[in-house]
């Protein structure tokens, strides 16, 4: 499997970082099972005046670590009529912490505010090239129902440590939204694990 962004090796683990799609881009339509015991697809929020699609997993250190930030934004934003969607891709048969017995367990201890949904095929993360956990896509919802990337990238500056946080790139882009303007283009990638393809 090819990554689109770069892979470096840090001991045992494979750190990842994104490459950019083409902002303005549709986000690619999916329909998956959730934790919830319901499937979910994009056009089911095409009421929210954005999406964001986040992609992570279970044992990802890097996602652990963010966990509680995103689902924090999940409830504040839910509010405002940001819809977020979380998609878990990695392989598990390798990976048994990241299967869905385990999504469910994860869902219910973090008391996760939004849509945890399962990628068994792959074939999600694949159409929205995403190549590492976390990472992050901002979908702006236009009036007619169709959506158009905004930011793509991390989630602020200092994924270990929530104390040092001193840039929110995705809140800044949500508010960007939310106030009718283009988030920045220049927008930092996400860092993380890489999903573990099949």
């Amino acid at each position: 499997m090819q990554f689109r962004g770069l892979v470096v090796r840090v001991g045992s683990m494979a750190l990842a970082y994104s490459t950019q799609n083409k902002l303005g881009s549709a986000a690619p339509a999916f329909r998956l099972p959730g934790v919830d015991g319901n499937f979910h697809q994009l056009s089911d929020y095409k009421n929210a005046k954005a999406i964001v699609v986040v992609f992570m997993c279970n044992h990802c250190p890097y996602v652990i670590a963010v966990q509680a930030r995103i689902n924090a934004l999940a409830k504040e934003y839910s509010a405002r009529n940001i819809q977020f969607l979380a998609v878990n891709s990695n392989d598990s048969i390798r990976y048994p912490d990241d299967g869905f017995e385990a999504m469910k367990v994860r869902a219910k201890e973090e008391n996760f505010a939004f849509p945890y949904l399962w990628d068994e095929t792959q074939e999600v993360a694949r159409a929205y090239g995403a190549v590492c956990t976390p990472e992050f896509y901002l979908y702006k919802v236009n009036p007619n129902g169709a959506t158009c990337l905004d930011y793509q990238g991390r989630l602020d500056d200092s994924w270990k440590d929530e104390a040092k946080v001193t840039h929110s790139d995705l809140r800044l882009a949500i508010e960007d939204v939310l106030a009718g303007k283009k988030p920045s283009s220049d927008q930092k990638p996400a860092m993380g694990c890489s999903i573990k393809w099949k």
